[in-house]
């Protein structure tokens, strides 16, 4: 009578639990312990495997993948070169503004449409940083200083150096980064440099006519 007792509590119930859960899902026919007694111990484990297998698995599917296609590991690797661009782009802005104040009336409807790309530039820049991070980006605040009475010609000469040398540096940055949205957006920003750097020229032209 033991023997028999044993013999049954030994028993696999597996498949008549498999075809209990087609039958009716909600229902558990037998005790999860009987059913744990029932499976060799190999199984278990073979069981336990497959489930963190499964889990595994679940962690690379597309939509419960941590980190992004875009804005995310690859570009935090830009975060250094992007907080410097972002303080570069704030400073030509304010040094643009003040060469509107001071600069021939002519000139000075450009330097203003140059100051406002600057200032765009600097704003997409620091979405660019809370899509990576997370978090606000602080500009350092600095003083706006008068700016130096002095040549035109060579303020304009200065300004149109640091705006080709601005374009080769986001062109680098586009191409140092395997992030493909924000290399998208670096090459955008070097060629707005560019051409404004032949806005710059074009005043500098005005600017000698009259030397």
């Amino acid at each position: 009578m033991d023997q028999q007792l044993h013999q049954s509590a030994a028993y696999d119930y597996r498949p008549y639990d498999r075809l209990w859960q087609r039958v009716a899902p909600g229902l558990e026919p037998y005790p999860a312990a009987a059913v744990e007694q029932a499976v060799p111990a190999s199984s278990q484990a073979e069981l336990s495997a497959d489930q963190t297998k499964e889990e595994e698995n679940e962690g690379q599917l597309p939509g419960a993948v941590p980190d992004p296609c875009c804005m995310g590991s690859d570009a935090e690797d830009m975060l250094d070169v992007l907080t410097g661009f972002i303080e570069e782009e704030l400073e030509n802005c304010r040094n643009y503004r003040m060469m509107a104040q001071q600069g021939p009336m002519a000139a000075r409807q450009r330097l203003r449409d140059l100051a406002a790309e600057e200032a765009g530039h600097a704003r997409r820049l620091m979405a660019v940083y809370y899509l990576i991070t997370g978090g606000c980006y602080r500009p350092h605040v600095m003083l706006c200083q008068q700016m130096r009475s002095g040549n035109w010609c060579q303020l304009l000469r200065q300004c149109y150096h640091a705006q080709v040398c601005s374009g080769l540096n986001y062109a680098r940055a586009a191409e140092g980064t395997t992030d493909h949205c924000l290399a998208q957006i670096l090459s955008e920003f070097s060629a707005d440099h560019y051409r404004q750097a032949d806005v710059l020229m074009t005043l500098l032209e005005q600017a000698m006519r009259q030397c």
